[in-house]
């Protein structure tokens, strides 16, 4: 309380060193806006591209070098854009990514004496008369929270079941520096929205609103304590999965107690190995739980590097792999709509079939394409990709010559730049988990190949929605014979129209031409009655004999129909 108190006493200072902060980060923006618009914009238009080829790699690796200093200097959400941005190995080149990796963990730790007066004053007693120790030294530091181990009072541990806990305190100041740096985030998303070349392809302010979302809900550790209950009940039923228990009790907006379920790092191959644990076999089956979180339970963990996840091994497991996954820090999470899912997985099973068209089309349904885009030269494109590179791991592609990649990626590129793309709402942090997934499953196994935990994966998608293709064939069936049955009622109609209107049809041989058209028509329709009942016939029959013979006999209706019907006389 002592702390507070003080920064209510003395605003000024406070208020001076964010206003100082914000005009840092707009300084640093507006600089590297103005280079990226003279490199990029202005110099190709005086014909001087190559200019601007040539130095380009060296520029981003000073604006990489600039950006880590500021974040590191800064700290706040600055660390989660350098974070979310090193993550970005599909779209940012490596100058980049590889520079803002250590952004990860490089975040200094508040001194304890800042910790405790922080946690004390939101559960209103000293440490001492709620946990029987803490240690002083941090497990973890983080752009927003710090970790210390602690145990609970005897009383406690009894209540709860636990006895060794991490404390999670957020850092003094928090709330204040993510409003001072959301103010200048959204000041920067204004400015690329005047930008067409941005414009054009994202909504910068809705994405910096996301953001902001995310981050206000990530500082809130009730809504932590939330997520992470959620996500232990989507897997309660999956041995593969743990989740740490919450300590109600010991739980604040500002300070979290969770169980201590600290395991071996995910990446930490040696280690893995000492424990028996082969690291190419934890890769598949951390893909495999990620899939399952984006598009089967729709509630994802959307930062899982690698220092939220332990393998956690098992004594005495008669499993398949005697260890499990445990993830923390659920303050990052995403959620995906009903709809959005259901084009992820039909994404998901094109990618596996290498259905080029069928991609570009789930891509479309999922709406990062807009309604009125041109999408045949991406299905070319798509096509193209996966009959030269489909189904690669990637120790095969980085096997492949290099200029390849890069003809490719000048086409490719060209390709997608004409198109008008689009990011629906929460759709970055799917690619964020996207992009954390691959990159961890690559330091696990260099010869990991994402195609082998995707393929089966879509193939058990395809098994799960089995079940609605009866109910899919029979609508197609009653949709298809009620489309022709109307056809030769709307022909007559027509007729009748035409003939009592102000336009008199006399001519006979247009009569005769009609009424063939119309018993056409009915032959056709009737055909694609009969195929449709015969096709739904034969899937079904697999599942349930009587019902498929049924409709298969019944499929022999139209076909007499349509047979009667061509040999009238005209």
């Amino acid at each position: 309380m002592e702390s507070v108190q003080g920064e209510q006493a003395n605003p000024r200072p406070a208020a001076k060193g964010t206003r100082a902060r914000y005009r840092k980060i707009l300084r640093f923006a507006a600089w590297n806006l103005g280079v990226t618009w003279w490199f990029e914009l202005f110099l190709p238009r005086l014909g001087m591209r190559r200019i601007a080829d040539r130095n380009r790699a060296k520029r981003m690796r000073r604006f990489a070098q600039r950006f880590h200093a500021l974040a590191v200097d800064l700290g706040g959400l600055m660390i989660k854009v350098g974070q979310f941005m090193s993550s970005r190995l599909d779209v940012l080149p490596p100058e980049i990514t590889a520079e803002l990796e250590g952004l990860q963990d490089e975040v200094p730790p508040v001194p304890f004496h800042s910790i405790r007066a922080s946690a004390e004053a939101e559960l209103g007693a000293p440490l001492e008369a709620v946990f029987a120790w803490v240690d002083e030294t941090p497990i973890a530091a983080a752009s927003l929270g710090q970790a210390h181990r602690a145990q609970l009072l005897p009383a406690n541990a009894v209540d709860t079941g636990l006895e060794s806990v991490v404390v999670k305190v957020q850092r003094p100041g928090t709330d204040a520096i993510v409003d001072v740096d959301l103010a200048a985030l959204r000041k920067v998303g204004g400015w690329l929205s005047r930008v067409r070349l941005v414009s054009d392809r994202a909504n910068a302010p809705a994405l910096v609103e996301e953001f902001a979302k995310t981050s206000l809900e990530e500082i809130d550790y009730l809504n932590e304590a939330a997520n992470a209950e959620r996500f232990a009940a989507d897997f309660a039923d999956d041995p593969r999965v743990s989740v740490p228990g919450v300590v109600w009790e010991r739980t604040t907006r500002r300070v979290l107690t969770l169980e201590d379920v600290t395991a071996i790092k995910i990446t930490d191959s040696q280690a893995l190995r000492a424990a028996g644990i082969d690291p190419a076999e934890v890769a598949p089956v951390f893909a495999s739980v990620m899939f399952e979180q984006l598009f089967t339970n729709g509630f994802f963990h959307a930062d899982p590097h690698p220092g939220n996840i332990f393998i956690t091994p098992i004594a005495d497991s008669a499993s398949k792999h005697p260890w499990k996954l445990t993830f923390i820090d659920f303050g990052m999470m995403g959620e995906v709509p009903d709809t959005t899912r259901s084009g992820l997985r039909k994404l998901l099973i094109a990618a596996a079939s290498r259905d080029g068209k069928g991609l570009v089309a789930a891509i479309s349904d999922v709406g990062v394409l807009v309604p009125s885009a041109d999408t045949a030269a991406l299905e070319r494109a798509m096509t193209q990709l996966f009959a030269r590179f489909g189904g690669m791991g990637f120790a095969e592609l980085r096997d492949v010559d290099p200029r390849e990649f890069r003809d490719f990626g000048v086409e490719f590129g060209d390709v997608v730049r004409s198109l008008p793309f689009q990011l629906p709402e929460n759709f970055l942090l799917i690619i964020r988990a996207m992009s954390l997934t691959s990159g961890v499953c690559s330091s696990l196994d260099a010869k990991f190949n994402l195609w082998d935990s995707v393929e089966p994966f879509a193939a058990q998608l395809l098994r799960d929605e089995g079940s609605h293709l009866v109910k899919d064939a029979a609508t197609q069936v009653l949709e298809t014979a009620a489309a022709a049955l109307r056809l030769p009622k709307r022909l007559d109609g027509l007729l009748e129209r035409i003939e009592g209107g102000s336009l008199q049809v006399g001519n006979r041989r247009l009569e005769r031409q009609v009424a063939r058209l119309n018993r056409t028509v009915q032959r056709a329709g009737s055909a694609l009655v009969f195929g449709a009942l015969l096709i739904a016939g034969a899937v079904v029959r697999a599942g349930d004999t009587v019902l498929g013979n049924v409709l298969m006999i019944a499929s022999a209706l139209p076909l007499l129909y349509g047979l009667v019907a061509g040999r009238r006389r005209s």
